[in-house]
């Protein structure tokens, strides 16, 4: 299991450095956003899942459960209302 947690982490890491990498590469709010959703929606899952395969079944298994599914949960719905106040605010300028 800890083979299979090392390399659920590792993916996750470089999910973030690339969708990192494309962020800082793209010019305006809107396509940056849509380069750091893999974060939230696919990286925090494989380091969570990962992390708790490393770490055995415990209470503070299920709590990293528990901050990965909320971070899946909720990651898309604050890059929508972050996109709409940036999309609002370029047009109120």
């Amino acid at each position: 299991m800890s083979v299979a947690g090392a390399v659920l982490v590792w993916l996750g890491v470089a999910v973030t450095v690339l969708s990192a990498v494309a962020a800082v590469v793209l010019e305006s709010i809107i396509p940056r956003l849509h380069a750091l959703t893999p974060v939230t929606v696919l990286a925090g899952p494989l380091v969570g899942v990962g992390l708790a395969l490393r770490s055995g079944w415990s209470l503070t298994t299920a709590t990293l459960l528990l901050v990965t599914l909320l971070l899946a949960v909720t990651g898309p719905a604050l890059g929508a209302v972050t996109a709409r106040l940036a999309d609002r605010d370029a047009h109120d300028a």
